[in-house]
């Protein structure tokens, strides 16, 4: 709906500072809209969510033709720049159709602008087949705004079975995140190998790495209480120590690498581990000599296996939308098992839908499906968005900047607890 009275209208669009970004959309004609049709920005530029969105997009082409589409990606900055750009189109009156959001408390972010989507394409399938999670976090006060594709693992622990093996290293043995860090010292002194895979040219690794970290020295509760801002600022500190300690291990020119170059490390075996969401086996999938099982294997992040610590992609809708029947039309897809198999088999993450047939996916994420499923606890990701509103997270983000030049545990802690008020 697009009239007013179904406007979410108790939040503002947050302006954004620093220099706006511009992006450009190929011009469309033959929307039932009668506009220039549907217009996706994102921020899948390569990798994995350039293939997984391109196999989506050829999914709704192939069974809504008459519908013209056109996607733009806009790179940097791990969607920062993203968000910048939807500020400013949504200042200008000159919203998108759809864009690349993750949902959650994210959402507050530009909470003036979506419309109630429920009904039209939040139907009783949806309602039936999406799991309890995404479903809450498709919402933005108790109104669903959004549709979310797919469910990421945030606490991953991959790594390169002949480097492993070659140090003599067992991490399926481990059960605290100072086993990750002796298994580390245990590979710098056995092999020639770079023990733990890490970029530091942006803060968005770190603080994934440290919210996992935290996870596993806090416990599931311990790490809800942070998310409503009575964490315990000596745990914090904690695990801001042992990704310090971990900082050793990191390869010598993290500061000026990205997660690509990093995952591909492992993949070449030239380094053992990497920690990231399931996204880095997404980009294992395509490297048929390089296999699961066989060449590299994973575990939860020690100390976090009965947690799926988690992260999801959506499509939000706009009130105020250029074409918004064909908007509904693709949300609609977007929330089909078709749509999301595509997806996901290319994204390395699961489907959202129980439903879902995922013996169409690979073994890898037949286990995390598994795994999503007899989780004791699915808390939302800190550094993605979901579990923090915007302010918050803006904060935490600071800090993290400020962590990976100084390493300063005891100071970016407080920062960190502060970060609420």
């Amino acid at each position: 709906m697009t009239d007013d009275t179904n406007r979410i209208s108790r939040r503002t669009v947050v302006k954004t500072s620093g220099v706006a970004v511009a992006a450009g959309l190929a011009g469309c004609s033959g929307s039932d809209d009668g506009s220039d049709g549907i217009q996706l920005l994102h921020a899948w530029s390569e990798g994995d969510g350039n293939a997984a969105i391109a196999a989506l997009i050829e999914g709704f082409q192939e069974e809504h033709p008459d519908i013209e589409f056109s996607e733009d990606p806009v790179d940097g900055a791990a969607r920062s720049n993203l968000d910048q750009v939807i500020s400013n189109r949504l200042q200008s009156n000159d919203p998108p159709s759809t864009f690349q959001t993750w949902p959650g408390k994210t959402l507050e972010k530009f909470g003036d602008a979506y419309a109630d989507i429920e009904g039209d394409v939040w139907n009783d399938d949806l309602k039936n087949n999406y799991r309890s999670g995404p479903q809450e976090q498709a919402q933005l006060d108790g109104t669903y705004v959004t549709v979310p594709i797919n469910i990421h693992r945030i606490n991953n622990l991959f790594y390169n079975t002949a480097v492993v093996e070659e140090a003599g290293v067992d991490p399926t043995s481990w059960s605290s995140p100072s086993d990750v860090v002796d298994g580390c010292a245990q590979i710098s002194e056995e092999t020639d190998a770079v023990p733990f895979a890490h970029q530091t040219s942006s803060a968005w690794s770190t603080s994934q790495l440290w919210e996992t970290v935290f996870l596993a020295m806090a416990g599931a509760d311990g790490y809800d209480d942070f998310l409503n801002g009575e964490g315990d600022e000596s745990t914090v500190e904690d695990a801001l120590a042992n990704v310090v300690e971990l900082e050793e291990y990191f390869p010598g020119n993290s500061s000026s690498i990205g997660f690509t170059e990093a995952n591909t490390m492992v993949q070449e075996g030239e380094a053992a581990f990497i920690h990231q969401g399931d996204w880095a086996a997404g980009a294992y999938s395509g490297n048929d000599s390089f296999n699961y099982g066989e060449d590299w294997d994973y575990v939860p992040y020690p100390g976090t296996s009965g947690s799926y610590l988690l992260n999801m992609d959506s499509f939000p809708y706009f009130d105020d939308n250029p074409t918004p029947e064909d908007t509904k039309t693709f949300l609609s897809y977007c929330g089909t098992t078709d749509a999301q198999i595509r997806f996901n088999r290319e994204k390395g993450s699961i489907p959202p839908r129980e439903d879902a047939d995922v013996s169409q996916l690979n073994q890898f994420q037949q286990d995390q499906f598994d795994h999503f499923t007899n989780a004791d606890a699915q808390p939302p990701s800190i550094e993605h968005g979901l579990g923090v509103v915007p302010q918050v997270k803006t904060n935490i983000s600071e800090a993290f900047s400020a962590f990976i030049e100084s390493y300063d545990a005891g100071a970016t802690a407080g920062d960190l607890v502060g970060a609420f008020n």
